[in-house]
């Protein structure tokens, strides 16, 4: 399998690539407080994806995708402060919401899968 098969890198991927153009045409305070954190949790998730699964390694790979996880929550709390200030809209952040809260259960079930192999 290759990683582009891999359906929560694909999700991972997405997501990154629908917040990108949002913060790209806020203001430069906004970008440079909360931007650049948002963007950096973001593009994380599917980094930690992919580094763990080109390790090789099954403690490895589930130990980037807890990094992934984690960055998932980090990008969640940075998309919640980006509402909270009016930079994004509450129906974008509900969007949103949904696909991390759907991308966590598929990461946790890769997880889950991950350690049955150790």
């Amino acid at each position: 399998m290759e990683l582009e098969e891999l359906n929560i890198y694909r999700i991972a991927m997405e997501l990154g690539e629908e917040v990108y153009p949002i913060v790209d045409k806020w203001e430069y305070f906004d970008k440079r407080t909360i931007g650049i954190q948002l963007i950096r949790a973001v593009d994380s998730i599917a980094a930690n994806i992919a580094e763990g699964y080109g390790r090789y390694h099954f403690k490895e790979v589930n130990n980037f995708s807890f990094y992934a996880r984690g960055s998932l929550f980090e990008t969640k709390a940075w998309l919640t402060k980006a509402s909270n200030r009016g930079l994004i809209a509450d129906v974008k952040l509900m969007e949103f919401e949904s696909k991390i809260k759907d991308l966590s259960v598929k990461l946790n079930n890769y997880i889950k899968a991950i350690r049955s192999k150790t």
